[in-house]
């Protein structure tokens, strides 16, 4: 089961920081998967945001030198700091496992202009 929490509300330039947790994940497959964060804006598809596997990370061009993803491997999370943000970043951000398969419900990210 994967858990996303931290989305909210903030201004334009502002800054969040989501996380989510992968439970029921051995150690072992938690650090050598390749885990990401994704967004789906209203109207739009599901679009790559960044992975990470083990230490190498990979971001959309949209959110690189703003956005960083991190991963504790011992409590099987991973995080998004986002900073300086923007209205289109604005959207619904899931977790993603390659390994399950498996996506997160869900947590909602509004930037206001």
């Amino acid at each position: 089961q994967l858990m996303e929490s931290g989305g909210g509300l903030a201004q334009d330039g502002g800054s969040l920081r989501l996380s989510c947790t992968f439970s029921g994940m051995i150690l072992s497959v938690f650090s050598s998967d390749t885990l990401g964060w994704y967004r789906q804006a209203p109207g739009k598809e599901r679009e790559l945001v960044a992975t990470i596997t083990g230490g190498a990370t990979n971001y959309h061009d949209s959110v690189k030198g703003r956005f960083s993803i991190s991963k504790e491997n011992t409590r099987r999370r991973i995080f998004l700091q986002m900073n300086s943000l923007k209205p289109e970043d604005t959207g619904v951000y899931y977790c993603y496992s390659a390994s399950r398969r498996a996506w997160g419900q869900g947590t909602q990210v509004t930037v206001s202009s």
